[in-house]
């Protein structure tokens, strides 16, 4: 029964099962018979979980033919002992308890510890773990290198510097509060990871700050921080009758000072969240006022003009309030005034103007025209059906039709000239005809001296679009170069086969 109090006693204090407790000691009995009897045989202890009764027994398993004499039995020698033994089973030797002497005591002490510090470190991982996400409070213990080391009670985690806020110190002895991003199991314990500078330790703070978003009457659709300066906050009410904004501000703005005080006077502005893409971006800009946008969801794109004055509010110090918005928003802004925005699209009217003068052969009436119709490129032209072209006012049929036609002939002329082009540089067929690969990109490609498929593939994405121009996205350039590198891999594929 000693054994018994012993193990309550131990799983009380590191607040561990006290059958992981019983069962480090029956391994390091284990391990003290083994000592004794010899470490070739199979022996094993067991202590009974209601008296405390230690059994240890030697294990012989009956086979045909015996391989190794410590740990097997033949089926004749076992049934002399019990008659109806069968192939595959253990003959069971008790064996008389053994007096631990002051080295196997030692041994075993040593087992039963390193056991139960395995079992409590184990525990600690699986606990944390399933906190990755909360809040927690701790004591800073030490501090090294800028790295602070918190204290959970019965758990110790890392605030490491790039971590921490702005002109944030601490000393021995504070109060920290921070947000759980990480838990690794490694061999020295589980290594909790914390973070003040984390969107989401903003969002869990409201979340304790403002009980509607507790309640997921409001919601948090997304955060954007320039940690220990400014964030922005999306926010959306699930109950039309409650205003998520002032819900989040609170009276008096109590709520978002009590927020903004624990991320050391980090100023907040708070976002009604649109599921509109345009409306969402204007939200996100506040405190600017926006007069017009222009999407470009091909891209991910978005033209957001400005009136003149609002230029140095809209963009921020440092860029700060556009960065932030982007962040928040999920879209690439780029900001115009009024007056920029006007000269931009007076300069793509008269390249386009001058594009289709020179491809179609017509005057700067019909050119401007078609630009007016919002056509873009002459392959527009070229795919767009007869009769509606001829819906253009001043055009019918005939001139619809003889539009198609010097489309056609000009697309036919150009691809013809960049298809030698491309020869000529010695871009390879293989890289031609990569995925998302038009032939104007393999010249251009051809004049970098990317030339193979070996070539693309050690090309970065942004490399890539900054060849092929930015209008080339990001998940397109990523596809073009898995393709290149794709032969790297054939040989690694078929080589087990082959052997």
């Amino acid at each position: 029964m000693e054994l018994l109090h012993v193990a309550d006693a131990v799983a009380r204090e590191k607040n561990i099962d006290r059958d992981e407790v019983l069962s480090a000691m029956e391994q390091a009995i284990q391990k003290a018979g083994r000592a004794k009897y010899g470490y070739e045989h199979d022996i094993r202890a067991e202590i009974d979980r209601r008296t405390g009764e230690v059994r240890l027994q030697r294990f012989l398993q009956v086979a045909d033919p015996v391989e190794n004499e410590f740990t097997q039995i033949t089926l004749k020698a076992a049934r002399k002992s019990k008659p109806d033994i069968a192939m595959g089973e253990f003959l069971v030797d008790d064996l008389p308890p053994i007096d631990l002497g002051r080295i196997a005591a030692q041994t075993a002490k040593q087992v039963i510890v390193q056991k139960v510090r395995e079992a409590e470190r184990h525990r600690q991982f699986v606990e944390y773990q399933d906190r990755i996400g909360e809040i927690v409070g701790g004591t800073v213990k030490r501090i090294e290198y800028g790295n602070v080391t918190v204290e959970l009670g019965r758990a110790e985690a890392v605030l490491r510097r790039d971590e921490t806020l702005p002109r944030e110190h601490f000393r021995n002895g504070d109060r920290v509060r921070a947000y759980i991003y990480d838990v690794r199991e490694e061999q020295r314990g589980p290594q909790i990871f914390l973070s003040r500078t984390h969107p989401l330790f903003m969002a869990k703070l409201f979340a304790q700050e403002v009980p509607e978003i507790y309640d997921n009457i409001i919601e948090i659709k997304s955060v954007a921080r320039d940690p220990g300066s400014r964030a922005k906050i999306a926010v959306l009410s699930n109950d039309s009758s409650i205003d998520p904004v002032g819900a989040c501000v609170g009276m008096r703005g109590s709520r978002v000072q009590a927020v903004s005080g624990e991320l050391q006077g980090e100023k907040i502005d708070i976002i009604l969240w649109s599921q509109d893409p345009a409306t969402f971006v204007v939200n996100a800009l506040t405190p600017a006022e926006v007069a017009k946008v222009v999407l470009d969801e091909d891209n991910n794109r978005m033209d957001v003009v400005v009136p003149d004055e609002q230029l140095s509010l809209a963009i921020g110090r440092r860029g700060q309030n556009v960065r932030l918005a982007s962040m928040l928003t999920g879209w690439d802004i780029d900001i115009l005034t009024e007056k920029e925005e006007s000269e931009r699209r007076q300069e793509e009217s008269r390249t386009r103007t001058a594009l289709f003068i020179e491809a179609l052969s017509v005057d700067d009436v019909i050119a401007h025209l078609l630009v007016t119709e919002g056509f873009t490129r002459v392959e527009q032209i070229a795919d767009t059906p007869t009769d509606e072209l001829a819906e253009i006012e001043g055009f019918d049929l005939e001139v619809a039709a003889e539009l198609q036609q010097r489309a056609g002939a000009w697309l036919a002329e150009t691809a013809a000239k960049l298809l030698a082009k491309r020869k000529e540089l010695g871009v390879t067929d293989d890289v031609a005809e990569l995925p998302n690969m038009t032939v104007e990109m393999a010249v251009k490609l051809g004049e970098k001296n990317i030339l193979t498929l070996d070539d693309v593939a050690d090309l970065a994405s942004d490399e890539l679009r900054e060849i092929l121009g930015s209008d080339l996205t990001e998940g397109k350039a990523n596809e073009i170069i898995m393709a290149a590198r794709a032969h790297w891999f054939e040989g690694e594929a078929s080589a087990p086969a082959q052997s």
